[in-house]
């Protein structure tokens, strides 16, 4: 059984600077994705419908936020060896320092590791959104004899300067690589791709981060060294010396690098057909929080994705993903936006209360217009605000919201008071 042959670690990245400030307060990992999810889900939900049930999720940074996530929602039988265990970094005797970088992470918690039986480790990135069956890639990592399998996605050469590129021959044995290669130097490295790859110009293997390793393999490498990094140190290294496989995976994937990419990743799940298909056979798994319907009263609504516990009165909501227990006011337009929703209901009385004082209630007010926005977790949004982003607004930093690529983030807990305008 692949469960007792595998244990799968989730890298679960740095301070996500990029991705700030959904990441002030927590990890990337723990950010939440589809009104609903965290982005940690994703990787652990492929690894659980893979058939693979023992995981580590390395962080160092904002980690209370995901620790609580996963407690409270990854819990196996007794009768099992499952677990989802969160590893941060850690001060030892042998060791005063921060992880340094991916392997550098994954060398500090070679302990922990060593502690369990397996035969393969399987490295994840915590900040991906795609859909994989795991058991194919290792199926073919131990049919080919492989001790590394890294998993690889066609690019054009546009995109592939922002990956690793790797080249593959009639074998899909990996016999060099190349580290973001600007556009002159990625010429001549074109590996062999499937027809319809092919057809759109996708002929450049590009690193998913995500690697497949024999257990033993992995520990030489990191053990004895200095080596902080997999894409930029390992892998290159290993080449030539290791027999190193290519896994070919065409279907969605995307890196949730920066503000602008998790925007379009969270707006792209409201399409007719979603690359990333939310409605398949393999379920996401997330933390079941036993909420009430979602309740609507005079709402158009045009490709939504609306979580549960929402109560919205708003009068139009379009390409937009609406998060749990989210409140919105009567006369509100919202488009192309991601409002997370809330941590809590206000009860009647806590309502009547604000109502009679100048602090919004949670959620957002009437006669709001919201377009081009991300809202964080338990905004309290006034009455008559209007938020618009778009690409001629410059970046800019302030209290309550950030601009980032035209889109306007509000943070989480922020208050924005009646008739206030941002954006424009």
């Amino acid at each position: 059984m692949l469960e007792n042959k595998v244990i799968s670690i989730i890298l679960g990245g740095g301070q996500g600077s990029r991705l700030s400030p959904l990441t002030a307060t927590r990890s990337k990992p723990a950010v939440p994705i589809a009104g609903k999810y965290r982005l940690v889900d994703i990787p652990i939900s492929n690894c659980l419908n893979s058939g693979l049930r023992r995981m580590f999720v390395l962080t160092q940074f904002n980690s209370a936020s995901l620790n609580k996530h996963i407690k409270n929602t990854y819990n196996f039988s007794f009768f099992t060896n499952a677990f989802v265990d969160i590893l941060a970094a850690e001060q030892t005797p042998g060791n005063e320092g921060w992880y340094q970088g991916t392997a550098d992470a994954v060398r500090q918690s070679l302990h922990h590791l060593k502690q369990h039986e397996c035969e393969y480790i399987l490295i994840l990135s915590g900040d991906q959104l795609y859909q994989m069956d795991f058991s194919e890639m290792i199926k073919n990592h131990i049919d080919k004899g492989a001790e590394i399998t890294i998993a690889t996605i066609p690019c054009n050469a546009k995109d592939g300067t922002s990956f690793g590129i790797l080249k593959a021959d009639a074998d899909l044995s990996i016999t060099s690589f190349i580290e973001k290669p600007n556009s002159e130097k990625i010429i001549g490295w074109e590996s062999e791709v499937g027809p319809e790859m092919e057809a759109q110009g996708r002929v450049y293997l590009a690193s998913m981060g995500i690697y497949l390793f024999n257990k033993d393999v992995l520990i030489n490498m990191l053990e004895g060294n200095e080596r902080h990094d997999f894409g930029k140190q390992i892998i290159p290294d290993a080449v030539g010396v290791n027999k190193i496989i290519s896994y070919q995976y065409e279907g969605y994937w995307t890196d949730i690098g920066n503000i602008d990419s998790f925007f379009e990743a969270n707006l792209g799940l409201t399409d007719d057909v979603p690359q990333f298909n939310l409605f398949s056979k393999h379920p996401i798994y997330s933390r079941a929080r036993m909420l009430p319907p979602s309740k609507f009263k005079g709402t158009k609504l045009d490709s939504v994705i609306i979580a549960d516990g929402c109560i919205i009165n708003a009068d139009e909501i379009t390409r937009s993903v609406i998060g749990i227990r989210s409140r919105i006011g009567r006369g509100t337009k919202i488009s192309n936006c991601y409002v997370m929703g809330c941590d809590f209901y206000q009860t009647i009385d806590e309502i009547s209360g604000i109502s009679k004082s100048d602090r919004p209630i949670t959620g957002i007010g009437d006669n709001c217009v919201i377009d081009t926005a991300i809202l964080d977790k338990n905004c309290f949004i006034g009455n008559n605000v209007i938020i618009k982003g778009g690409s001629h607004l410059p970046d800019s930093d302030c209290a309550t919201h950030t601009i980032k690529e035209g889109i306007i983030v509000v943070k989480k807990n922020a208050v924005i008071p009646d008739g206030a305008v941002i954006g424009g």
